[in-house]
């Protein structure tokens, strides 16, 4: 499986059956080969996540074959006129086409976190689900909140993930890491593509510096 970093917190990963396409609204995508079927998931509705767009710049590249796999919180007034779509919840379980099994996870924000499993590997794309608390956060939602995603996150155990994307907020302060290191503290992951960091990417930098432990595991942009 080929993983290749888009924009934001878009990814697109190649096997030799399809291509899933994670979140995309903005960014140039790369060539993709038209005979490849492709499948676009989307997390939820928040416009850094989902743009309908998407589906027109991939019949440009010539891509015939889609599927939109959406989560339910996105409007049907958004949904594409040009290929079927899979409507997705939280905590359920889904077969895709090319050999594609899908879990979704409930988001401690809008939407779900999807995991996806491939004859070519396990991917995770986190969507929004991390521990947003910030320093202002008050203490009875700071707590809710962090159980909300450790509750979410404890579900991956016992599961071997060959990639993980995962938000590394620098808005967030001081707490910009404590999602980031929950999960790679507590899920078997074999590399992590941190994303949703909003065009600043020293703050990679300096998770990498602060916690060098965990710098074999991550893939820069």
């Amino acid at each position: 499986m080929k993983i290749s970093y888009i924009y934001h917190s878009a990814f697109l990963a190649e096997t030799t059956e399809c291509y899933y396409l994670f979140d995309y609204y903005k960014g140039p995508l790369p060539p993709m080969n038209p005979a490849k079927p492709v499948f676009v998931l989307a997390s939820h509705s928040h416009q850094d996540h989902y743009a309908p767009c998407v589906f027109d710049q991939l019949r440009q590249l010539g891509m015939q074959n889609i599927t939109a796999v959406l989560s339910n919180d996105i409007s049907r007034k958004l949904y594409p006129e040009i290929c079927p779509v899979v409507r997705v919840i939280h905590s359920q379980e889904y077969t895709l086409p090319c050999h594609t099994h899908l879990q979704t996870l409930l988001s401690t924000d809008s939407g779900v976190a999807f995991l996806l499993s491939c004859p070519e590997g396990v991917l995770y794309h986190g969507g929004d689900l991390n521990d947003w608390n910030r320093e202002d956060t008050p203490d009875q939602e700071r707590r809710q909140m962090t159980g909300s995603y450790r509750a979410s996150i404890r579900k991956l155990k016992g599961i071997s993930i060959d990639a993980a994307c995962l938000p590394l907020d620098p808005r967030l302060g001081d707490f910009y890491a404590c999602g980031f290191l929950y999960f790679l503290k507590n899920v078997a992951v074999k590399k992590v593509y941190p994303m949703h960091y909003w065009n600043q990417p020293e703050i990679i930098d300096r998770f990498m510096s602060e916690y060098p432990e965990y710098s074999d595991l991550i893939v820069r942009p």
